[in-house]
């Protein structure tokens, strides 16, 4: 695995506590950072902190739609890390896979509410510490789907296009604040969020890539990695493709 140099710096991610999540939490550790997770899944949240402990990663109960959960948060990482300098927005869930005439209302709002709202509220909680103190880097984690938008999953797609616009949006208003915010756009890889999903689609998502695979969590933490970075010094409001070929612009 390369390195980046994380000495020093200090990161949130949500959702960190598997998958993708957990991918970017190691390996921004791995490269110096001291990493907080935010996680909502209490059992999970302690396996990965008593894992990797060690290499300065904490870790916090919040549920990233709950606005007052954020602040509390957002204070607890002050405290323990004393500023924020990257913040990743990776929490997300699949949602049902139905043709949208048959798409439950409350479906679609808990899938926009945990997918885009989250997102917003993190990072309207975190951006004005990030641009008081002249740094920062926010990654938003969208979807292939976001750009292209997937049969029988309205909600999730249409939630991933709003991360996109999102992105574009919080990059321009930020762009002399030293805040760069960008987001990637994956094909789907082999996580817990498949056990949300249908055969058939999971097969539809396949058929859809020409590397002929999905990818994996360690490939898009590569590239979350080098967007948290110092390096990455003149991309703001960016979309990043991660998605074997299958993305069409």
């Amino acid at each position: 695995m390369n390195q980046l140099d994380f000495k020093g710096r200090t990161a949130i991610v949500t959702g960190g506590a598997q998958g993708i999540g957990l991918a970017v939490v190691k390996r921004l550790a791995a490269s110096g950072a001291r990493v907080r997770i935010w996680d909502r899944d209490d059992a999970l949240l302690a396996k990965a902190v008593a894992a990797l402990g060690g290499a300065g990663v904490t870790g916090d109960a919040i549920d990233v739609t709950d606005p007052a959960a954020i602040d509390r948060g957002v204070r607890s990482a002050l405290e323990t890390l004393a500023r924020i300098d990257v913040l990743v927005n990776n929490a997300g869930i699949a949602g049902m896979n139905k043709p949208t005439v048959d798409y439950p209302i409350d479906e679609w709002e808990r899938v926009l509410r945990i997918n885009l709202t989250s997102q917003f509220l993190c990072c309207r909680a975190v951006a004005p510490h990030m641009a008081r103190a002249g740094y920062g880097r926010i990654v938003n984690i969208a979807s292939i789907a976001g750009k292209e938008g997937n049969p029988n999953a309205v909600a999730y797609s249409a939630s991933k296009a709003g991360v996109i616009s999102l992105t574009k949006s919080l990059g321009k208003e930020l762009a002399q604040a030293g805040v760069l915010v960008n987001c990637v756009t994956p094909a789907a890889a082999k996580t817990a969020i498949f056990d949300q999903m249908t055969e058939q689609h999971i097969n539809f998502m396949l058929s859809k890539i020409p590397m002929g695979r999905f990818v994996t969590v360690d490939e898009i933490a590569a590239l979350v990695g080098w967007l948290a970075s110092e390096d990455c010094a003149f991309s703001t409001g960016g979309v990043f493709d991660i998605s074997g070929g299958r993305a069409t612009y």
